[in-house]
């Protein structure tokens, strides 16, 4: 890969590691509705400009039913249940169990149609993340904290069904408008929440930058760089990031927001991640060349994570 491609995909590692350190910062000061509001009309009034001078919303138009079904599962319903469970949960271990979207991707591939068949290392590593969410999970089993975990456990069900309409059925969709009209869908749905939970006063400064950071950073220039990073490194080799993102959210939660770094996090972490590259590990194909091992075959989500 090359240096701007390592750069790009640095720079992918910590747009899509922070938002839940901001998330937890804004939630302080501001309503669920209003924050997913702030966040999905900031990214619009970005990306929709851009993708209206690359080529119109035409495809948009011929796609709209899977693009609904898509902006449900990817922002509607993610991006409220994150925020709400962030109430309870710290930012680090927010990020840590959203790690197993590509877990439950391989399971929910296999189930709807998936052929390719699931070798030992490919269950090891199931079973292996798995436990890392356990390990994770377990102790806080009890009150709101196991409502909230619950919670952050449906949006990586949703970031893990997203992926898998996208490939479905909206392939013909470039990634640049099926993004810019799915936080236009979203902004425009939450407004009228966002309008009834207004806050009385103007929160705090740092509720204020966290909410600009989500729309501006994380959302719009996170898609912007994105998209760049594909046609720099291919999908392949830009979707790795997808494994650090985790690393950058303990990192941040520890550093800026004094959260504890417990060995149970960092065995999880361990458990987590290498599960994940276990499970999403595809058998390179036999013959000359086939001694080093495929890329992780993970789909090109819209927002990790966002993820």
């Amino acid at each position: 890969m090359s240096r701007r491609g390592w750069l790009l995909f640095a720079l992918m590692s910590v747009l899509w590691g922070i938002p839940y350190l901001m998330i937890k910062v804004a939630v302080e000061g501001v309503s669920v509705p209003v924050l997913v509001f702030a966040r999905t009309a900031l990214g619009a009034l970005v990306l929709v400009p851009i993708a209206a001078r690359s080529g119109g919303f035409g495809p948009v138009r011929r796609h709209w039913r899977p693009l609904l079904v898509f902006t449900a599962v990817e922002i509607l319903g993610p991006w409220a249940l994150l925020s709400d469970a962030e109430h309870r949960l710290t930012s680090s271990m927010t990020g840590l169990l959203i790690a197993a979207v590509p877990i439950i991707g391989v399971v929910l591939a296999r189930l709807t149609g998936d052929a390719e068949r699931l070798g030992p290392v490919r269950w090891a590593g199931l079973l292996v993340g798995l436990a890392g969410v356990g390990v994770l999970a377990g102790p806080h089993l009890g009150g709101g904290s196991a409502w909230a975990i619950g919670e952050v456990m449906l949006v990586a069900l949703g970031y893990s069904i997203a992926p898998m309409i996208a490939t479905r059925r909206l392939q013909d969709l470039p990634s640049l408008h099926m993004a810019a009209a799915s936080l236009t869908i979203a902004a425009v749905v939450y407004a009228g929440p966002a309008a009834a939970t207004w806050p009385d006063a103007v929160p705090s400064g740092r509720v204020l930058v966290s909410l600009g950071g989500l729309g501006l950073v994380c959302t719009a220039l996170a898609f912007i760089v994105f998209f760049e990073l594909i046609r720099e490194a291919g999908t392949s080799r830009a979707m790795v990031f997808t494994y650090v993102n985790p690393a950058v959210a303990v990192v941040a939660g520890v550093l800026l927001l004094d959260e504890p770094l417990t060995g149970t996090i960092i065995a999880s972490f361990a458990l987590i991640l290498g599960g994940s590259v276990l499970a999403t590990v595809r058998r390179a194909p036999a013959g000359p060349g086939a001694t080093l091992p495929a890329a992780p075959a993970v789909d090109v989500p819209v927002s990790e994570e966002s993820r």
